[in-house]
């Protein structure tokens, strides 16, 4: 239960993925009232705050100090401090930081606020034109081959949409055993640089895209979306197509930035 008594307060925020325009007016508020601002990596956390004139402290926050920093926010918030906490793109606790925070503050009786917004799960869920009434998301898969295809059988065997983050050096690789565990002709569709000027959604099937993703050389974070729900299922009814925006995407953080 909520302790009533705590007078800080823990905001966990979106922001964008890429296209600077994307963050919420709330999410602009709630950063200014903050004392505090937690994110991945300080100096991408300042280009966004920067280019909404915010100005407030900055503290690192990420996978390998947030167990041992952890306890400490949580004593902050208790004696009234207004923390909120962002990552370098996205939404906290999607293949991001956030879980351990959130866990600790709910067991002190702190109640999160949560501020929503982008997210490239949703995106590509949106833009994949594939069955989106029930998904499955994968995050990162194994780096490891035997245990990344073990999940990908497990995929196949879900019948449901799937969707999973790659980097862009595995992601043919990916792609590759996508067609090899699953099957050839299941409907993919690669998601790259959403929101950002050179945003590209290719919708193929695992093995057409596979021929063709070895003779790129990838840059930015992936997702891929995966039609397990129909395994066997044709795209002559929806044939390859490549969306290649190149304007109205201004401003943008920069193509290396981590999905959530």
């Amino acid at each position: 239960m909520p302790d009533d008594s705590i007078s800080g307060s823990l905001s966990i925020i979106a922001t964008p993925i890429g296209n600077l325009e994307d963050i919420t007016l709330r999410a602009l508020r709630v950063l200014r009232e903050s004392d505090v601002i937690l994110c991945e990596d300080t100096r991408r956390t300042a280009i966004l705050l920067s280019h909404f004139e915010i100005r407030k402290h900055v503290e690192s926050y990420h996978i390998f100090n947030e167990h041992a920093r952890t306890p400490a926010l949580i004593e902050r918030v208790k004696r009234g401090g207004k923390i909120a906490l962002v990552s370098d793109a996205g939404t906290p606790c999607i293949a991001d930081p956030g879980f351990l925070l959130i866990r600790a503050a709910v067991e002190a009786g702190i109640e999160p606020v949560i501020i929503p917004g982008v997210s490239a799960l949703t995106f590509s869920v949106s833009a994949s034109a594939l069955p989106a009434d029930r998904f499955t998301f994968y995050g990162f898969l194994p780096v490891k081959s035997g245990r990344r295809k073990t999940v990908l059988g497990e995929i196949a065997a879900s019948g449901n949409t799937a969707v999973v983050y790659e980097s862009p050096f595995r992601i043919a690789k990916l792609i590759r055993e996508v067609a090899e565990v699953i099957g050839p002709d299941v409907r993919v569709v690669l998601v790259r640089e959403a929101t950002k000027v050179h945003e590209e959604i290719i919708r193929d099937t695992a093995g057409s895209l596979a021929e063709r993703a070895a003779k790129i050389n990838w840059k930015g974070e992936c997702v891929l979306v995966i039609d397990a729900k129909n395994p066997e299922g044709s795209t002559s009814s929806n044939p390859p197509d490549t969306d290649n925006p190149d304007s109205a995407n201004e401003p943008s953080i920069d193509e290396n930035t981590v999905l959530s």
